[in-house]
């Protein structure tokens, strides 16, 4: 009995840590919970998800019946007269400006952000202050002279202005690039020089493999902010061919927005979250890496 009491005692720590889990949990709760009522509403059959909506029925745990066939219906009726053609063209177009505004942020913020870490010259400090700064002007300000520009150009309708200014860096990203490589030895780079490697072959060879936590977290925030961005395409695209998905969704939205159609939208919404979803899973590691190694260098 004595041996019981004292293998059963629990140390203060323990106490102490059990209680912190405790709010993380019901955080974590609170957070999941939207995303938990969008699943079961898009499984659920037009009536009984029309009638949660309206809180005339409670949801369960799990839909009795789930109705696995809304995903496919859903994505079916974004193609309006054409089925599924409006939901692959939109895929594409995501696709194609995703992975090309991810490319361009990483290569120009980190070759930006190793030219203010490394490199000498008169003005440094003022233009960085000045890069600084324009990340104080939210992007509604500048969104009507860029699409003067963009007009002026003739790619009004095209992908051109959401992917093209992705490879002239960002200032928030150069920031982080900057602190970062500024933090590595001197040795490093003088090693490079004399191995024969220029400013260029540094950036490529040394910069870039050692930067793969800020590589991380620039590829997870730039990849989430431009997926889910709909006021850039809004404004440049009018044609349904060139639409990304959160555009096909709005159209899908005020086509079917209805109470009896609301488990076709939640379907919909669901699918376009699922590459971010997979995006943050594959990058966690390096993620999380990123965010401690600025924590404790910082």
């Amino acid at each position: 009995m004595g041996a019981c009491r004292r293998g059963c005692q629990v140390s203060p720590r323990g106490l102490a840590r059990s209680f912190a889990f405790l709010p993380l949990t019901i955080g974590g709760a609170a957070l999941l919970f939207p995303l938990w009522w969008m699943v079961v509403v898009s499984l659920e059959t037009p009536e009984r998800a029309g009638a949660a909506i309206t809180g005339g029925t409670g949801l369960t745990l799990w839909p009795p019946s789930p109705q696995w066939h809304n995903y496919p219906d859903a994505l079916r009726e974004m193609g309006g007269a054409e089925p599924w053609s409006g939901f692959t063209n939109a895929l594409a177009n995501s696709v194609v400006v995703t992975v090309l505004v991810v490319i361009g942020t990483i290569l120009s913020s980190s070759l930006v952000g190793y030219a203010f870490a490394r490199l000498r010259f008169r003005g440094r400090e003022g233009l960085f202050l000045v890069m600084l700064g324009t990340m104080m002007l939210p992007g509604q300000v500048t969104i009507i002279p860029l699409f003067l520009l963009f007009r002026s150009l003739g790619w009004i309708d095209s992908l051109l202005p959401l992917a093209v200014p992705a490879f002239f860096g960002s200032a928030f990203f150069i920031f982080m690039y900057r602190q970062f490589i500024a933090q590595l030895p001197e040795s490093l780079f003088e090693a490079a020089r004399i191995d024969g490697y220029g400013h260029i072959g540094i950036w490529l060879r040394i910069i870039l493999p050692l930067c793969k936590p800020v590589n991380a977290i620039c590829a997870v925030f730039t990849f989430v902010a431009v997926w889910n961005d709909f006021l850039g395409p809004l404004v440049y695209l009018h044609s349904d061919e060139q639409a990304t998905l959160a555009v096909a969704l709005n159209s899908f939205r005020n086509q079917y927005g209805g109470l009896e159609d609301v488990h076709l939208l939640m379907a919909a919404s669901l699918v376009t979250m699922v590459p971010c979803i997979l995006l943050f899973l594959a990058a966690q590691r390096q993620f999380v890496e990123g965010l401690s190694q600025g924590a404790v260098k910082g």
